[in-house]
């Protein structure tokens, strides 16, 4: 007599759907729901499971963890900010020996966080965020500066507040700010040192716009490599990270259309379409729209 076999388990089961690991996508998405509770640190780290789908995020944590624990050791907490800078800096850059990537400054690796952590070498918004999170350990107010053409890192002080290079953690003084922000925005050579706005350019910036920074990096890295495939995955994180930048929902859609994915690319452009009705291409993509209808 044969025993009565046990009815099978519903594949569709919710509840077993629910123990299946979140996707890189879908993880990177519960990171930044909320802007008052987005963990940087995290969330930057997991940019690399694109590129890196086996990486272990924990481990990259757990060295930063690490590198906090042997700077409170040292007392780096007691002090004045300027003294607590300088404990920082010379236990970040001389110690650690974080440095610019003067080898190959454009490596997509220079904005993976778990690879900067591997061989000391980055570019200024990878390793300012490192520097971040050092700094916070040891109670200094600090935050990241989305400054023209290079990340910055300010430190607020009782009587003000001070701009730092990431790359060596020295300071920038007023004048020398002046002149980069020059170099970078030509029309602002109109100004002199005493009218130039240049607290515009100093405003912190929020871990979302960190973010923002390193994927339009990397979008811009794989653009000029002529790589769609890693291309399109960055440009899936930024629609995520910024729902209602159309620009982006834009690209994803041309991006979409390079690749064959009709349906995506239709329903990217209507949104653009949607939402953005003056923008200057609109007849454009109007068109590009029509032509995938009429081939769909």
């Amino acid at each position: 007599m044969h025993e009565p076999q046990a009815p099978q388990r519903d594949v569709t089961d919710p509840m077993r759907l629910n123990l299946l690991p979140p996707s890189p996508l879908e993880y990177f998405t519960s990171l930044v729901q909320s802007d008052a509770e987005l963990p940087l640190l995290e969330a930057v780290v997991s940019l690399a499971q694109d590129e890196y789908p086996d990486l272990d995020l924990e481990h990259s944590l757990s060295v930063v963890d690490k590198m906090q624990s042997r700077l409170r050791k040292r007392n780096a907490q007691n002090g004045s900010v300027l003294e607590r800078i300088h404990q920082l800096n010379q236990f970040f850059y001389g110690e650690l020996g974080f440095a610019l990537n003067t080898n190959d400054y454009y490596d997509p690796d220079n904005s993976y966080l778990h690879h900067v952590l591997e061989t000391r070498r980055g570019i200024p918004i990878s390793i300012g965020v490192l520097w971040l999170e050092l700094a916070r350990s040891i109670g200094l107010d600090v935050y990241g500066v989305s400054f023209p053409g290079h990340f910055m890192l300010k430190v607020l002080l009782a009587q003000g507040q001070v701009i730092l290079d990431p790359l060596t953690g020295k300071s920038f003084s007023s004048q020398e700010l002046t002149h980069q922000l020059q170099a970078q925005i030509p029309r602002l050579s109109l100004y002199n040192e005493e009218t130039m706005p240049l607290g515009l350019f100093l405003q912190s910036a929020s871990p979302r716009e960190i973010l923002t920074r390193m994927l339009r990096n990397l979008k811009e890295i794989f653009r000029v490599q002529q790589d769609g495939a890693r291309q399109l995955a960055v440009m899936e994180r930024l629609v995520i990270l910024l729902p209602k930048d159309w620009i982006e929902r834009r690209d994803r859609g041309l991006a979409y259309e390079a690749v064959g994915r009709t349906q995506e690319a239709m329903v990217d452009f209507q949104s653009y379409l949607d939402f953005s009705r003056e923008a200057l291409d609109a007849t454009e993509i109007a068109q590009k729209l029509q032509a995938l209808k009429n081939q769909a």
